[in-house]
């Protein structure tokens, strides 16, 4: 069974720092992405980043990019999310998601199957 486990959100300034974690459990994730995805009450998930599992290529929202960074550690079958600069219109719940693609990744939620629980971001203004 796949699991997906989100860690590290919490509140932060404006302009600081978090790193969100993604520990996934119960596949083999070679062939696989995993995508950060944020979504803000009554409004759709929006794409943040993904990464290649073997690769390591990684992909953003132009929103984020510059700012965030997407990583692996293939030892600890953990991606994570360092966030900085963070602004206020960043807080939402940010979500990991894993899906098969034969090539690159999906910035659409539908092309992924599982799904962690979600860990809050507040940044304070």
């Amino acid at each position: 069974q796949v699991q997906l486990v989100e860690s590290g959100g919490g509140l932060v300034q404006a302009g600081g720092s978090l790193r969100l974690s993604c520990a996934a459990s119960g596949r083999t994730f070679s062939t696989y992405a995993i995508g950060w995805f944020r979504q803000a009450p009554g409004k759709d998930r929006e794409f943040v980043a993904a990464i290649r599992w073997s690769s390591g290529n990684a992909y953003y929202a132009d929103s984020v990019k510059g700012r965030f960074t997407i990583s692996r550690d293939n030892a600890k079958n953990t991606v994570y999310l360092q966030m900085n600069s963070l602004k206020s219109e960043d807080t939402v719940v940010y979500s990991c998601a894993t899906g098969s693609f034969t090539f690159g990744y999906s910035d659409s939620p539908r092309g992924y199957d599982y799904w962690g629980r979600g860990t809050q971001v507040t940044v304070s203004s």
